[in-house]
């Protein structure tokens, strides 16, 4: 049987119990709410964990894991460098999607808008939160530029951390935060022979709308 044969005969069921429409918020934000307290449950290290797809001015897309750092009525909050893909792609096109999937829970949610850059000054205090390691690493990389070998930024990592031994290592400009502002979410719920459960929410003058999907 070859390589691409045995990745086609794999198979794996689901179990979980079904999603109904009696039982969805009629607020996303609080659905979304109840289900990221199931996934910090079962694996609180991984539930803030999600993919970040972004697409340039041509439409070509990417995609990424980042971490969710904070999520509120005003939207769902990562951070990273300005001068990244994903920032590039950003200040091009300020639209993606975020997707979490939490396979203990058999569940997926996508969640679509618009994108916005933080206040510097919510980047700088989330920045000096970060343990100091993570700062110096985030202050000495052009995120996503090419460099010639690792040592070359471990060498950098050195000397800033000696420039500011005894002090606060500054947030650079180039670091910071986005809030995508939620237009569209669905909610997946993995069901026994693929017949899965999905519900998506769209905003009609304000309001939001729940609409049941075919599998």
């Amino acid at each position: 049987m070859s390589e691409t044969s045995e990745i086609s005969a794999l198979r794996r069921e689901y179990v979980a119990a079904g999603l109904h429409r009696a039982d969805m918020q009629a607020d996303p934000l609080q659905q979304f709410e109840q289900w990221m307290q199931s996934a910090l449950e079962a694996h609180p290290d991984d539930a803030t964990s999600m993919t970040l797809a972004t697409a340039d001015a041509e439409g070509w897309p990417s995609a990424r894991i980042v971490l969710l750092k904070r999520y509120d009525s005003r939207g769902f909050c990562w951070f990273t460098d300005f001068r990244s893909e994903k920032g590039q792609h950003l200040a091009e096109n300020p639209k993606a999607e975020l997707l979490f999937y939490w396979r203990g829970l058999e569940r997926q949610v996508r969640i679509r808008g618009r994108v916005e850059q933080l206040p510097y000054a919510d980047g700088e205090t989330y920045f000096h939160q970060r343990p100091r390691g993570s700062q110096l690493s985030a202050a000495i990389s052009s995120q996503t530029e090419v460099i010639d070998h690792r040592s070359t930024l471990e060498e950098r990592v050195e000397a800033l951390d000696s420039q500011y031994a005894d002090q606060v290592i500054p947030c650079p400009e180039t670091w910071g935060g986005y809030c995508l502002i939620p237009e569209h979410f669905e909610f997946w719920q993995g069901r026994e022979n693929r017949l899965h459960d999905r519900f998506r929410y769209t905003q009609v003058e304000g309001q939001w709308q729940i609409e049941r999907l075919q599998p």
